[in-house]
């Protein structure tokens, strides 16, 4: 779970809306994958599985049937500040854009906006957070202004973040296959070369090997897959099943597992 919260947060998530988010896919599996004899499990056993209230599997079972946004309704302080300094009247102009406010001492100001909005964060850290995710600039000596709408520590490539998310599913299916498949089953393959001994200085040779020897291993697969290709005419219902295979690098500078 540590590269995925590191990630989250990065990304701006609170532990709250993941755990929404968490809830919403639990109710999910539990509904499609552990039903008998290929019905859709009810809605006590999905309770008794998952651990949620059957209240609150019906809750969630219709949200997702509505495909509705499964959002906890609690954001990062951070973001409630800029999104006061967008929303409320009280910090924005006549036609709705967020005020350049003083630090102190003026009506309105970003102290008052910190003091409405920022929970029980002290107002020199959240001013010191916003100014270091470029959400907040100050224009002169004293004056602020909201850059974003919404707190972001690091900006991602939102490309980038979805090719991130299919490569962590992946590889959590293929695991999870692994682990729970019937033994008259075919595994997947999953394999990996590791060595915790390795000299650092070896780390600009490492990385180049496995930019060429990576690259050229994809390749070759592209080349193998393209050929199993069903044809462009092949009629819609005619079956279809989707393979990947991800090559990656880990590198952990502090050489033991529970470390990095």
């Amino acid at each position: 779970m540590r590269p995925i919260a590191s990630l989250l947060m990065r990304c701006g998530m609170t532990w709250k809306e993941f755990a929404e988010l968490c809830k919403s896919v639990f109710v999910e599996v539990a509904s499609e994958e552990y039903g008998i004899r290929g019905r859709k499990t009810n809605v006590s056993r999905t309770a008794i599985l998952t651990g949620i209230s059957r209240k609150e599997v019906k809750r969630q079972r219709d949200l997702l049937e509505a495909e509705r946004p499964i959002t906890s309704g609690k954001t990062t302080d951070a973001t409630r500040v800029l999104s006061g300094w967008h929303q409320d009247a009280r910090f924005t102009d006549s036609q709705g854009n967020p005020l350049e406010l003083p630090l102190e001492g003026g009506n309105p100001s970003f102290n008052e906006l910190i003091d409405r909005y920022g929970g029980d964060i002290p107002r020199g850290a959240m001013l010191k957070e916003l100014k270091a995710a470029k959400a907040v600039i100050e224009t002169e000596p004293g004056t602020l202004r909201a850059i974003r709408r919404h707190y972001m520590p690091v900006q991602f490539d939102p490309e980038r973040l979805s090719v991130a998310g299919f490569v962590l599913g992946d590889i959590g299916d293929t695991v999870n296959y692994n682990l729970t498949r019937d033994e008259q089953m075919p595994s997947r393959f999953l394999g990996s070369a590791i060595n915790e001994h390795i000299d650092p200085k070896a780390l600009p040779a490492f990385r180049e090997f496995m930019e060429g020897e990576g690259e050229q291993f994809l390749e070759r697969l592209d080349d193998w897959l393209s050929k199993h290709e069903l044809a462009s005419d092949a009629t819609a219902d005619k079956q279809r099943v989707r393979l990947s295979v991800g090559v990656y690098a880990s590198e952990d500078i502090n050489s033991q597992r529970g470390q990095s």
